[in-house]
Order: structure tokens, then C-alpha cells, then sequence
């Protein structure tokens, strides 16, 4: 039986379409607007914003998870989002249920906020906790990820997001028969083409996942034959950082595979695009950079590289900074100080064939290092290792909405 609260919020919401519709001519004043778009659309958006106020009451978040079959894999991406405080507290909420536009059930985010509430139940008394059931329905989702064979952990969290996405998106889902036309912003500032292809994107896709953790990458071709300069943008949701090789041993700073990133590269004709202007292949130069900052900023340092033959592993030591990591530098110019603080690192031990993931978790009072169902805390010093594979940061000096 709804309460006092619901039946108010009900009845404010029919005045306010009521008004907004007869005052536009779009509906006569005695139709039943409860049955309309913009009655249910407002509905949804005014329960997402009461079931928010709502005060969570958390555990303490030290529990390990149950390796069911080599998903080491797993349990360490699900530690690091577990900690991703936004993400978990949306799937806790189960706010996705007002916002999603399929109707469908979301039977995975379903599995994976009901492993995030076990979690972090503050009644629990288990120290493990078992995502079989999760495991299950996402290895039928991506059947790649299925058996007993050894994964990699970053293609797992681009998958597992990709597919959370696709259950909770905000719009609603359209096929794509064609290759879109590209449009045209010549006439465009590129901070403007960028906001354009922005909003273009956020028509199709659109989600929590988008809120937190997607940005915009900006892409910048050099001809060197006519001197032409073109712009392409493309959303990420990881940054993939090379490791600078090293002649002589020592550590590598994550800065310097940010330069490494970023920095310019010489295409010859035969891997570069076409350009506009000359209208064929010419050796031209590429500088990558960050036009749109996302709220989580995955970064992955690229360990594993693949020969004709073979997989390695770099086991380089790339230190990393704890607080205030400053993306500004590989931004738009005169963006200035873009502020990022660690909260998770996923690792890697071990080798290609015979490797094991762990996930270091920041917690309120420390540091806690999450090895399957083995949970134990662990100092700052102890953080900086050659097994850092995948680190989570959280943007600290946002000043902007995280949706535009």
C-alpha cells in the first residue's frame, strides 16, 4: 500500500505534466496523463532522486570472494569496482531500475549488484563470498570467459562494463544498418565539435556506466605533404599506456608512459589515414590527447605484448602517485590542474601462462589487499610493486556536473 510520500509525489508529478502539456497545447486538460511519456519519464527521475537520499548502511567491505574455477580474474575487477564508490552505491540502491529503457530483465547487473551487496552487507557475518550465480550468467552473456583457462583481467572489465551498459542504458537500443555519414565541423572551434560528438554519442549511449567511467579521446592528424590538420574524437573507457623500454634497470613513473602516450607518431603512408585535402594515403603525424575527463579514470598499463609467435610480460616497476595524479598537461590547452586520487589497483604475478590476480582496495581507516577470499590490510609502501596492472582513479577536483 504506498505511503503519504509516494501518493504526494504521485499527484506533483500529474500537476507538473498536467501544466507543462495544456500549457503547450500538446494535450487537452482532461486526458489522463498518467498513461503519457513525460508523466512516466518525470516519475522515474523524481524516484531516482528520493531512493539517492536514502542513507546506505555499509559493512566494512573486507570480504573476499570464492575462486570458483581460475576467476582470480574476476574477483580482483569485482573488488576494484566494489570500491568504486558511485558504481556501488547505484547497484546497492538498485537505481537502475528507474532509469533503464529496456524492459527486459537485467539479469547480470541483477548477479553483480546482488554480489556487491553481499559484499558490503552490514549484518553479514560471512567473510567469503560466492559469484558463482554471477560468474554463471555472465559466461553465458560473453562464453569467451568460460572454462578453466587464464584471462586477462582488463579484457574482463571491458567486457563486464560493455555488457552492464547494455542493460541499464538510458536510451533506448537502435540497430545500426549502415555506416552512419560522417559529419562535418569545419566551421567549428574543436572544443565544440568535440561537446558535438559528445551529445551525438550520449543519444545512443548513455548510463552509469557512461556517468563514471567513459571520457573522450581527441586525435590529431598532421599531413605532411599539404599541412592539413584533422580532428577525429572516440569515447574510452580505459586509457591503455605503453611502458617506456629501459636500457638500463629502475624504476618507470607513470608520467612517463603518459609522454609516452601522448606524444607525437610518425605514420608512413602505407598505416595512415587518408587525407582530406590530398585525398590519398601521405606519411603524416598523430598526437593523441584527453579532450573529456571521465569521473573514474581506468588506466591499464600495458604489460603483455604480442610477437608473431608469442606473448610476453614486462615486469618494469612503474610507480605511481597515490594522490593527485595531474592529467591537465594531457588535456585541452589551458584546461589547467585535472586531479585524480587511487582508490584500487588490480595486479598481475606471476607469468602469461602461470599468472594470478590480486586487487589492493582503498578502505575508510587504509589499505586493504584482496587475494581471492584472503583479505588482509596492507601499508602504502607495500602498494608500489611490478605487478601493478590496472589502477583505478577517482577525479578529486570536479567541478562540473558529471552528465552533460
Amino acid at each position: 500500500m504506498p505511503g503519504a510520500s509516494d501518493v504526494n509525489m504521485e499527484g506533483s508529478c500529474q500537476a507538473l505534466c498536467r501544466t507543462l502539456v495544456t500549457q503547450k497545447g500538446l494535450q487537452r486538460e482532461t486526458a489522463d496523463i498518467s498513461q503519457s511519456v513525460l508523466y512516466t519519464s518525470l516519475m522515474g527521475l523524481l524516484l531516482v532522486t528520493d531512493k539517492e537520499k536514502e542513507q546506505l548502511n555499509l559493512g566494512n567491505g573486507r570480504v573476499g570472494l570464492r575462486n570458483v574455477g581460475n576467476t582470480c580474474f574476476l574477483n580482483a575487477v569485482v573488488q576494484c569496482l566494489s570500491h568504486t564508490n558511485g558504481l556501488r552505491d547505484y547497484c546497492l540502491l538498485k537505481s537502475y531500475t528507474h532509469e533503464r529503457y529496456s524492459k527486459e530483465e537485467a539479469k547480470l547487473m541483477e548477479a553483480f549488484s546482488q554480489v556487491l551487496s553481499d559484499l558490503w552487507d552490514v549484518n553479514g557475518e560471512d567473510t567469503v563470498v560466492n559469484p558463482r550465480q554471477f560468474y554463471n550468467i555472465f559466461t553465458e552473456a560473453v562464453p569467451y570467459f568460460s572454462g578453466y583457462s587464464q584471462q586477462d583481467a582488463q579484457e574482463f572489465l571491458r567486457f563486464l562494463l560493455d555488457r552492464l551498459h547494455t542493460e541499464i542504458n538510458r536510451r533506448p537500443y537502435v540497430r545500426r544498418t549502415e555506416k552512419e555519414p560522417e559529419q562535418k565541423y569545419a566551421k567549428f572551434r574543436i572544443s565544440e565539435e568535440a561537446a558535438a560528438m559528445w551529445k551525438k554519442h550520449l543519444e545512443r549511449d548513455d548510463s552509469k556506466i557512461v556517468d563514471l567511467f567513459s571520457g573522450q579521446l581527441r586525435s590529431s592528424l598532421h599531413c605532411s605533404v599539404c599541412s592539413h590538420y584533422s580532428t577525429t574524437f572516440d569515447v574510452f573507457c580505459d586509457l591503455s599506456l605503453p611502458i617506456p623500454k629501459r636500457s638500463a634497470a629502475g624504476p618507470v613513473t607513470l608520467r612517463e608512459c603518459l609522454e609516452l602516450f601522448s606524444q607525437e607518431e610518425k605514420l608512413d603512408e602505407e598505416n595512415a589515414p587518408m587525407c582530406e585535402r590530398c585525398n590519398r594515403r601521405t606519411e603524416s603525424t598523430k598526437r593523441l590527447s584527453i579532450q573529456r575527463f571521465p569521473q573514474v579514470i581506468v588506466i591499464h598499463l600495458n604489460r603483455f605484448t604480442m610477437s608473431r609467435w608469442s606473448i610476453s610480460k614486462s615486469t618494469v616497476h612503474v610507480s605511481f602517485p597515490l594522490t593527485n595524479l595531474d592529467l591537465g598537461p594531457y588535456g585541452p590547452v589551458d584546461c589547467g590542474s585535472v586531479l585524480y586520487d587511487l582508490y584500487a589497483i588490480c595486479n598481475h604475478s606471476g607469468t602469461v601462462n602461470m599468472g594470478h590476480y590480486t586487487a589492493c582496495c582503498l578502505e575508510e581507516d587504509g589499505w586493504c589487499f584482496y587475494n581471492d577470499s584472503s583479505v588482509t590490510p596492507v601499508s602504502e609502501n607495500q602498494l608500489q610493486t611490478n605487478q601493478a596492472y590496472v589502477l583505478f582513479y577517482q577525479r578529486s577536483n570536479s567541478t562540473t556536473a558529471i552528465r552533460k
